[in-house]
């Protein structure tokens, strides 16, 4: 496909969003009904070939896209954002799944030092949720994406809230999302996990439906949203990775 887009280091500092919005609506007109592992070998070994990357938290449902892209390319880079607060239980599931699944560049990304061990910092997660995800989250995340022309991540509709509508293909005013698994139903990815035989994330057993920093996740309570339990006490959905960047400046979600 001649997306009639150059993409470059450029896109990192100023980017024509009117281009991008195009060549979001071409790729998905071209390949949106794909397959899921069609469209990841399409995004990773063709259009976006060396200059792809995966964002993934290594969480209870992170297997099955990590196992979809080892299927495509196991050498495709894979983020892992370690917060320095993240359960002892992911790092070790993490290091089980990359040995699984015989990924060769997954990457683990810390914040900044100085800003993360600050005695204002330890804490802000208590009454600065926004905050503590922009320094813990953010802005590692925007630093390990320089060069990088498209992320894909595991984000799906079923979440609900903010994700409810999600397009297979977006962008974020730098790069393009591909939201691969975008439109899978629970039973979808039962039937897939079964089949690959994936290992579960080790807090599943104990009531956890969605992990993220220890401090700001707690078991969901019965018949709410799967995400439910992440940032309990504070209106909070996303932890700020997929707000939109805006024309002209970022937005931190702050």
């Amino acid at each position: 496909m001649n997306t009639d887009l150059t993409i470059n280091h450029e896109w990192n500092n100023s980017v024509n969003v009117q281009k991008l919005d195009k060549l979001t609506e071409d790729l998905n007109r071209d390949h949106s009904s794909l397959k899921t592992l069609e469209l990841l070998d399409v995004m990773i070994n063709e259009i976006f070939k060396n200059k792809i990357t995966l964002v993934s938290s290594f969480g209870t449902e992170a297997a099955l896209l990590l196992a979809l892209t080892a299927e495509v390319n196991p050498s495709t880079p894979v983020i892992f954002l370690d917060t320095l607060k993240h359960f002892p239980e992911t790092l070790e599931y993490r290091d089980k799944m990359i040995e699984r699944l015989k990924l060769t560049d997954v990457r683990s990304i810390k914040p900044e030092p100085s800003a993360a061990k600050s005695s204002e910092a330890e804490k802000m997660w208590e009454t600065n949720p926004d905050g503590c995800c922009y320094i813990r989250k953010v802005l590692p995340l925007e630093e390990s994406l320089l060069g990088f022309e498209a992320w894909i991540n595991g984000r799906k509709r079923l979440h609900g809230g903010l994700r409810s509508d999600l397009d297979i293909l977006e962008h974020d005013g730098r790069r393009i999302k591909v939201n691969a698994i975008a439109n899978w139903t629970p039973y979808m990815i039962d039937v897939e996990w079964k089949k690959r035989d994936l290992p579960e994330h080790p807090l599943i057993p104990f009531g956890y439906t969605s992990v993220g920093c220890q401090p700001c996740t707690v078991k969901p309570n019965p018949g709410e949203g799967p995400r439910s339990g992440r940032w309990e006490k504070f209106s909070k959905q996303e932890c700020g990775i997929h707000n939109d960047k805006k024309p002209g400046g970022y937005d931190a979600g702050l």
